[in-house]
């Protein structure tokens, strides 16, 4: 019950946040951003507390963990992949236009006997 408390409470921060961000619409930018994230910091902190909340931080960091283990492609490996992308789109380009031009031929020319003028 107290986890579901202060997980509303998070929410009303949140929202308090936000709408801090609308109600000081006179003031300087600087301070309509900081109440966003003064509202979203505190709701952090709140939402931390729960159990739901410990799980979260403990599954955002485990996927940080993961992110940092990748290995990402070198420039010439994306410039190749992005050549041979680019080639078989022009190549696919090619054959739907030849095979739509050969459809057409054939129905338009051969079936129906409409000729083009």
């Amino acid at each position: 019950m107290a986890d579901k408390f202060k997980f509303a409470l998070a929410v009303l921060l949140l929202a308090a946040g936000i709408a801090g961000f609308y109600l000081l619409a006179g003031q300087a930018m600087i301070l309509r951003v900081l109440a966003v994230l003064a509202g979203t910091g505190l709701a952090a902190a709140v939402a931390w507390q729960t159990e739901q909340g410990r799980l979260f931080f403990g599954f955002a960091k485990e996927a940080s963990t993961e992110a940092k283990k990748v290995v990402w492609p070198s420039r010439k490996e994306t410039m190749q992949t992005t050549g041979l992308v680019f080639a078989f789109v022009v190549v696919m380009a090619l054959f739907l236009w030849l095979t739509d031009k050969g459809l057409e031929w054939v129905l338009y020319d051969l079936v129906l006997g409409w000729r083009k003028t």
